[in-house]
């Protein structure tokens, strides 16, 4: 009998766990999920465990886990309050680990996770821009393989295939989201509504904001420098309105390789979950020769985009810069999400911020723990709130 490929799912009910189950679904028989996890939708958790015979549930949410016991009474499953509960009765290695949670509430639990698992794949940007010299000290430690989910990241990794010292320059390609052929002046009458009707990707509000601000391929850049150990001015953006094309490599032996895809997470999924395996196909796909026909790049607009002047920022070693300008970014998009201050207050919001002398001075200062780095979220946190004028 064939031995199953173990995996364990962190945020299955988000996007890119909902994309992992659908590529899992199609070839179900050579795979066997162990765990799944959600913060508070245990509901549909529980549809995923009967779907896919899973038998240990992760509910991290404590209010939603309470409310949750009686709901899986007598279901013969295993609920936990969190991934160390689980790993105290569970600490089989496991084949595979996807990491599907948004936000730094995942680099505690990708840290946690890395001693049991053979292969870490991991799409949460936020531990990776924050928390990536913790994480990278863990996988060498236990010996465990790293690849990124995120489609620029994982084209990137496919296409260097250890010629990291031939690169000359990567650029990493944005859609342009849903404002690439509008003034910069009619920005100012734009609604959350607008803003997260992404043309190309479904994604949720908070990427989508990210994307309308390009503040996502900003993330992207620092991601691919501390990923693949590059310097931050080698790895730039370049605007690719058809979403084909996910990133491109130029080497410095004349050679330049792209890679593209249809807009589906599923496809670097499905790469990630059979890498190296004799897996006959994804799934046919048809070339529409007429997409491929006169590719646009465009160099990105820096008054559509202000935040591209960012990258001028960005330092090839860690610090508390990149926890500091995640923190003040999430702040200000669940801020403008609420309808509380506009899209271009938003923008000229993080810009003042960004180089406010009481958080500069953070700059040179980095953290010496996965605990300093929540400590500084928090110390972000409660500076915005003294200072609510700066939003006004």
């Amino acid at each position: 009998m064939k031995i199953k490929k173990k995996i364990l799912i962190l945020g299955s009910t988000g996007s890119i766990g909902k994309s992992t189950l659908n590529v899992i679904k199609r070839h179900q028989s050579k795979f066997k999920i162990l765990c799944l996890s959600s913060n508070k939708n245990y509901k549909k958790l529980y549809k995923q465990s009967q779907l896919f015979n899973v038998k240990n549930l992760i509910i991290n949410d404590y209010a939603t886990f309470l409310k949750a016991k009686n709901f899986f009474k007598n279901k013969k499953i295993r609920i936990f309050k969190n991934l160390s509960d689980y790993l105290k009765k569970n600490r089989k290695k496991l084949d595979l680990v996807i990491i599907g949670i948004s936000g730094l509430d995942g680099l505690k639990p990708t840290l946690n996770i890395i001693p049991y698992t053979k292969t870490l794949a991991s799409a949460n940007k936020e531990s990776i821009i924050c928390g990536w010299k913790f994480i990278k000290k863990n996988l060498k430690k236990y010996n465990t393989n790293f690849i990124p989910i995120d489609s620029e990241h994982f084209s990137i990794w496919s296409l260097i295939n250890n010629n990291k010292k031939l690169i000359s320059e990567i650029y990493l390609t944005a859609s342009g989201g849903p404002f690439l052929n509008i003034t910069p002046n009619r920005l100012k009458k734009i609604d959350v509504k607008k803003v997260i009707n992404h043309p190309n990707w479904s994604m949720g509000k908070k990427i989508s904001t990210d994307s309308a601000t390009m503040m996502n391929k900003v993330f992207e850049v620092i991601e691919a420098s501390k990923i693949f150990n590059l310097p931050t001015n080698i790895i730039k953006i370049i605007i690719h309105p058809r979403s084909i094309v996910h990133a491109l490599v130029i080497f410095n032996n004349g050679i330049i390789k792209v890679l593209m895809h249809d807009t589906s997470m599923e496809i670097p999924l499905f790469n990630i979950i059979f890498n190296k395996s004799n897996i006959s196909f994804y799934k046919k796909t048809n070339i529409k020769f007429k997409n491929l026909n006169g590719i646009n790049f465009i160099k990105p607009d820096k008054k559509k985009f202000p935040y591209i002047n960012i990258l001028k920022m960005l330092n090839f070693k860690d610090s508390y810069f990149e926890v500091i300008l995640v923190t003040i970014n999430d702040e200000l998009v669940k801020l403008f999400l609420n309808k509380k201050i506009s899209f271009i207050m938003m923008q000229k919001t993080l810009l003042k911020l960004i180089i406010n002398k009481d958080l500069k001075k953070y700059f040179n200062k980095e953290p010496k723990n996965i605990s300093d780095i929540y400590l500084m979220v928090n110390k972000v946190k409660n500076y915005l709130k003294k200072n609510e004028k700066i939003f006004n």
